[in-house]
């Protein structure tokens, strides 16, 4: 069995002293400003560690991960950039940790790891790990910092990604606030457990000790910034960053309409069942509060698709965020505006032992919020791709001789607005900083090989403004492999606005040009050597009537290669010549007569 990397070279350390001083009452703009701005740096130190460390691809490549700051009341001071319901998940992971744990049996150089999904607000193989940090003449933390990233593999029933399992047991390893480093020596009997329940056990101790350097890296940080400062300044300056994040959330909210709009949309089924899931929203505003209610959504479902409270705070805290604070880095002011209300026992609340490790239910919800509120707020934008349509990839790749598990979220188009068109082949929302896997570590990580990779012509939603186009993927295997595709919104289409068109939701094609060609949306299949699978992912949803789009921009689509001659023709009323002029169809000049008749 292989090793793991040297415990001790990633182990954080313990207590430093910090000097003590009498903050005023209230500190002055430029003191709080500089302040803020050493701790969001020390989230980013952070994550720059982490990126630089880690072994998985999925985290120094993709950026699947999370990282926050606590002050010591467990609320949020800064965070790096990382996956958006990650980032919210942490909030109340923090809270359930440190109460399961208990403050009292915390010291310096302790590390816990937290993965019970009910309190983390993640799948099981998102493990997030969280030290307390400590100053001297203090029995109780000073600070706290978590990261959470993607492990490949924690011993669940499936390699690689979990689809249909029935309750929580079949989903991996779970510890629930474990203490892994003590003092900061590594619990050797915890890291024994993880290596003898991982199929991939290099990559996620790997992992492992790239989250510890990154939590050691952080733990300086404070420690610095408490030493030039004093520790009652920086605690001063953060209580003044939070309540202004609190303030200039309310102004925001206080500027939007009052009054309740609901919006449904749909989840393709559980993989255990064929039944589409309803999920809906009701979104109040009342001054400057906002309520997002989740009630009448469908109850919890046998399979994997289920969300934890966590993440669905993390998706409405996204959304709010965009809506009122976008530019600004986040802190524990920015949400207190918000409340959120889901059943529990429903899809947006699982208790134990509901299967959960699917969560794409929440690529799909990302949006909900947004829809419901784009019935009053015009800068919203239409629906983008409606989910992350990705793939992974397992095997064992002779090159090597070592089995591989390989992922990647596949770009969208995204949705147009009142006055732009949409970004092709983006990321979805839901993935904030997430990257793509480039196509080289794809091929040099696995045994597969690409054999097109495109833009998809007329993918679109059309409109005035048209969405984004989407992506066309095609790989074949070069050994025997199995294939996950990765989408929930197959079956129903992403939304568009204003009478913009809605485009074809995404989908795989195993085996395709052959017999058993077969679509697919969240699926396992096994693969032999020269098997191939092609992945389609939606364009964005529409803007407006199509017939409104300014025909030269038409004609611009066609010679891009983003709509066809054909489409420019039936869709948006602009027949194009092969001389490069182009005269509008009847359609478009009858309902330009209509209008002006209308006047």
């Amino acid at each position: 069995m292989s090793t793991s990397p040297n415990p001790t070279a990633t182990a954080p350390t313990a207590t430093a002293p910090a000097p003590t001083a009498t903050a005023p009452e209230r500190l002055d703009g430029a003191t709080v400003e500089v302040i803020r701005n050493y701790v969001v740096s020390a989230a980013e130190q952070m994550r720059r560690t982490l990126v630089r460390s880690a072994f998985n691809p999925v985290i120094y490549d993709v950026l699947d991960f999370g990282i926050s700051i606590f002050n010591a009341d467990q609320e949020l001071m800064a965070e790096a950039s990382g996956i958006t319901h990650f980032l919210g998940a942490n909030d109340r992971a923090i809270v359930e940790g440190t109460r399961y744990i208990g403050l009292e049996n915390m010291g310096p150089g302790d590390v816990f790891i937290l993965n019970y999904p009910y309190w983390s607000g993640a799948h099981a193989y998102d493990a997030m790990l969280f030290a307390p940090v400590f100053v001297d003449g203090r029995d109780t933390p000073a600070a706290f910092l978590a990261v959470r990233a993607h492990w490949m593999d924690l011993g669940a029933k499936s390699p690689g990604y979990v689809l249909d399992s029935t309750d929580m047991h079949q989903e991996g390893l779970i510890f629930p606030g474990t203490r892994i480093v003590k003092g900061g020596e590594i619990v050797r009997d915890i890291t024994e457990l993880i290596r003898f329940n991982s199929r991939l056990p290099e990559l996620t101790l790997g992992d492992f000790h790239a989250q510890l350097a990154a939590l050691r890296v952080g733990e300086r940080s404070l420690h610095q910034i408490w030493q030039k400062f004093g520790i009652e300044n920086v605690e001063q300056a953060i209580r003044q960053v939070i309540e202004h994040g609190e303030a200039v959330a309310r102004k925001a909210v206080a500027a939007l309409p009052d009054g309740s709009w609901t919006a449904t949309d749909y989840i393709d089924d559980d993989n255990i069942t064929d039944d589409i899931i309803e999920i809906t929203i009701r979104v109040t505003i009342e001054g400057d509060s906002i309520t997002a209610d989740y009630t009448g959504s469908s109850p919890a479902v046998p399979g994997p698709v289920n969300l934890p409270i966590g993440s669905t705070e993390g998706i409405v805290k996204a959304s709010f965020k965009s809506l009122t604070t976008a530019d600004e880095p986040s802190n524990a002011g920015h949400f207190r505006p918000l409340t959120i209300i889901a059943e529990e026992g429903s899809i947006f609340n699982a208790v134990y032992p509901s299967a959960t490790f699917t969560q794409w239910s929440a690529i799909v919800a990302v949006e909900l919020m947004h829809k419901a509120l784009a019935q009053v707020i015009d800068a919203i934008p239409a629906s983008g791709g409606g989910d992350e349509p990705g793939f992974m990839a397992l095997g064992h790749d002779s090159r090597t001789d070592a089995d591989y598990v390989v992922s990647n979220n596949e770009g969208i188009g995204w949705g147009a607005t009142k006055d732009h068109d949409g970004g092709n082949a983006q990321q979805h929302a839901s993935q904030t900083t997430v990257r793509n896997t480039p196509i080289e570590i794809l091929e040099h990580k696995a045994a597969l090989l690409h054999e097109r990779l495109e833009l998809i012509q007329d993918s679109a939603g059309a409109g005035r403004y048209r969405g984004g186009v989407g992506v066309l993927r095609e790989v074949r295997y070069t050994e025997p492999g199995e294939v996950l595709s990765m989408k929930k919104k197959t079956k129903t289409k992403p939304w568009a606005l204003a009478g913009g068109h809605e485009p074809e939701p995404s989908e795989m094609v195993i085996w395709p040009g052959t017999d058993r060609a077969k679509r697919v949306g969240m699926y396992r299949a096994s693969m032999a050597a020269g098997e191939r699978f092609v992945n389609r992912t939606a364009g964005g949803g529409g803007h407006g009537d199509p017939l409104d789009r300014d025909p030269r921009a038409v004609v611009e689509d066609v010679i891009d290669g983003y709509v066809s001659a054909e489409s420019a023709r039936d869709t948006y009323g602009v027949d194009i010549h092969p001389d490069g002029t182009w005269t509008e169809t009847t359609d478009r000049t009858d309902r330009t007569t209509r209008s002006h008749s209308q006047e």
